[in-house]
């Protein structure tokens, strides 16, 4: 898959349906559904709490925060920030160095 040019490209489902189709050989429809397929397995991991780890790219978790105290940057005013589970992406070292040495150059 070619690397977007610049940073305010997006690389969409559709490119990485195209990607398998270019490269494994699959036919688009086929290439697509695997995609979904993947995406769907991933999301429904998530959705029970589980920890998805792709070795090579990195991990995906869900991170309860607690309630806390923010602050409206335009008023300076006090407002609570309830708590809440977010979603974390913890990249692999391998694809750190991968991400670090593509921009170096």
């Amino acid at each position: 898959m070619p690397a977007p040019s610049d940073s305010s490209q997006t690389v969409t489902r559709q490119d990485l349906a195209e990607a398998v189709y270019r490269e494994i050989g699959l036919s688009r429809t086929e290439s697509s559904a695997l995609v979904e397929s993947v995406i769907d397995h991933i999301a429904g991991s998530l959705e029970k709490g589980e920890h998805v780890k792709l070795a090579g790219f990195g991990t995906f978790s869900l991170r309860d925060k607690k309630e806390r105290i923010g602050r409206n940057p335009k008023t300076g005013e006090e407002v609570p920030i309830t708590s809440r589970r977010v979603l974390v992406f913890k990249p692999s070292q391998v694809l750190r160095e991968r991400v670090d040495s593509a921009l170096s150059t």
